[in-house]
């Protein structure tokens, strides 16, 4: 009881002083407070180490003490160090840090709270969708605060919308980010986007592995599920695996674009804005913190910036399980190199999802990159002098438009072809298991194969050595008539709400949200918030997808173990 006690002082300390604008009266009480929570932490956490029995809770506790008393010794030696300081001014350079350590102890204990609350009920696709929900909630709370806004004040509705935009990673604005949101705000932002990429059950999960407190059979199936993988045994690992993944090729990225950026620039702070576009960048969600993103002047020409973005654009919409598929095969392939006496086979290392993942993908990619290098270059391409320039930005109109977002030309001056071809990248997205949306590559790529194999009269998709299972198939074309009618519903209650807009310019706007792109026709910001309120529940359905609120809705339902009689319906 005590610790929930501190725990709610705690947070309500991070929102007062984050969230609210504090008179200078306040400061002296704010430095008194906080350097009295660091050491009443460690104080109950020391006495909660030696009276607790469970292994787990011990090893919670040992954590925070040695995190509270890092902070606290380090505060000390630096003063040690800086005599000549007053003890308040001491105290105001150290906050920073201070209030790190309480970010990161209230996370781990968000991370706790939520896997209690998955332990008590079992439904997977329930507690899937639960946690964009409440993600998405909290968020558009969070940006409500005075703190996070130029102007101190946003509507509810914009504040949803931009959580929701955030946490379903498409990148739709209602708001400009740059210049309606402060540092804190966009702040707010990343760490949405982030949590919608890697998912909240995979980041629960990996505070589970750091402190080997297991998993239960239950929570095995909650990241199954959300991670695509075949295998329970490993889920937990797997789910570690993803977060490290994650954050070393955005630290990685952060890197690149630091050091490929013109530092003559207008970029103010050029640390925030390479970290906050590599994580954008590779949880494909297209925001941006410059004003007009990267049709910015100071980045419309930068190229090799723009390739660093494509390639974590393109990591990030391949998916977890392909790239760590391939990791293992290249792994194999160089160990038989250096150790050719103990070869391991690599017989099939490639599965048949990786295979299919890869090849669409290169496909898309060259026949995007063809088609807006041609159809585009006397156009939004003409203004690029140099073969480079043409070739990168042919090259970034074709990875973007598979739910990343970004943009580095006008995409109002588009050639009408250009349009229609963009609309089906964006409802085609990227892979399963990846920070992108869409229907996903496999889907398209298996409603294209069984088109020929129905042409050819064959009963299964077969694709070399292998058949698809027809569930498989049926679950595709599930997905498939679930997108064309959300999409088609939100055209439909779109044009009621906004009559005099053009048709055009509504469906791209309804396919960018349900794709999660966030490509606009400069439309979205003049929508009513009826209007508003359809695209924030088209990008959640879009994002954990419409079938998965099914199947939570209605797996209860006990099969029956009997068949009726099959008749054939004629369809021509």
């Amino acid at each position: 009881m005590t610790l929930l006690i501190v725990d709610f002082i705690v947070i309500s300390f991070l929102v007062f002083d984050f969230g609210f604008i504090v008179y200078e009266k306040f400061k002296t009480h704010k430095l008194i407070l906080i350097s009295c929570l660091i050491p009443i932490l460690l104080a109950v956490n020391i006495f909660r180490y030696y009276h607790q029995k469970k292994s787990i809770k011990k090893t919670l506790s040992l954590t925070y003490t040695i995190l509270f008393s890092i902070v606290l010794v380090s505060s000390f030696i630096i003063f040690l160090f800086s005599p000549e300081r007053a003890l308040a001014d001491f105290l105001l350079h150290m906050k920073p840090y201070l209030e790190g350590s309480l970010l990161l102890y209230l996370i781990i204990r968000l991370s706790i709270l939520i896997r209690y609350l998955y332990s008590i009920y079992f439904n997977p696709a329930i507690i899937f969708v639960g946690s964009f929900f409440i993600i998405d909630l909290l968020g558009a709370f969070l940006l409500m605060l005075p703190k996070a806004t130029t102007q101190g004040d946003i509507h509810f509705i914009d504040a949803l919308f931009t959580a929701t935009s955030a946490v379903c990673v498409t990148g739709l604005a209602v708001l400009d980010t740059s210049k309606d949101f402060t540092t804190f705000g966009q702040s707010i932002i990343l760490f949405l986007i982030q949590l919608g990429g890697l998912g909240i059950l995979t980041f629960t999960s990996f505070f589970a592995f750091f402190f080997r407190s297991g998993s239960s059979f239950k929570e095995g199936l909650y990241l199954k599920d959300f991670v695509s993988s075949e295998n329970l045994k490993d889920t937990l690992r797997f789910a570690m695996q993803i977060v490290t993944f994650t954050l070393g090729i955005e630290a990685l990225g952060s890197i690149l674009i630091y050091f490929s950026l013109d530092h003559a620039s207008d970029i103010q702070n050029p640390v925030f804005f390479s970290v906050f576009h590599s994580i954008s960048a590779f949880c494909n969600a297209g925001f941006s913190n410059i004003s007009n993103g990267l049709f910015n002047a100071d980045l419309q020409f930068d190229y090799s910036f723009q390739w660093i973005i494509m390639i974590l654009i393109i990591l990030g919409g391949l998916g977890y399980n392909i790239v760590f598929n391939f990791y293992s095969y290249f792994k194999v392939l160089i160990n038989n190199l250096i150790y050719r006496e103990h070869k391991k086979p690599i017989v099939r290392l490639i599965t048949l999802n990786s295979k299919i993942v890869l090849v669409t993908t290169v496909i898309l990619l060259i026949t995007g990159f063809a088609f807006f290098g041609i159809s585009e270059f006397n156009n939004t391409i003409a203004v690029h002098d140099s073969w480079l320039g043409k070739f990168t930005t042919a090259a970034f109109q074709s990875v973007t438009p598979r739910t990343a977002g970004f943009n580095t030309i006008d995409y109002g001056s588009l050639a009408l072809p250009s349009i229609l071809f963009v609309m089906l990248l964006m409802w085609i997205g990227g892979s399963p298991a990846s920070t992108a949306g869409g229907i996903k590559t496999t889907t398209f790529a298996l409603a294209t194969l069984n088109i020929l194999s129905t042409a050819k009269n064959k009963p299964e998709i077969e694709i070399g050595t292998r058949s698809i299972h027809n569930d498989t198939i049926k679950r595709a074309f599930a997905i498939l008539c679930i997108s064309l009618i959300t999409i088609g519903v939100a055209i439909l209650l779109l044009l009621i709400f906004e009559p005099g807009k053009d048709l055009l310019h509504i469906a791209f706007e309804c396919f960018s949200a349900y794709s999660t792109v966030g490509l606009s026709l400069n439309l979205t910001p003049d929508l009513s918030n009826a209007s508003r309120l359809v695209l924030i529940l088209v990008m959640f359905i879009g994002r954990i997808g419409m079938l998965n609120i099914l199947i939570g809705l209605l797996r209860r339902i006990n099969s029956k173990m009997y068949q009726y009689p099959k008749e054939n319906i004629l369809i021509n």
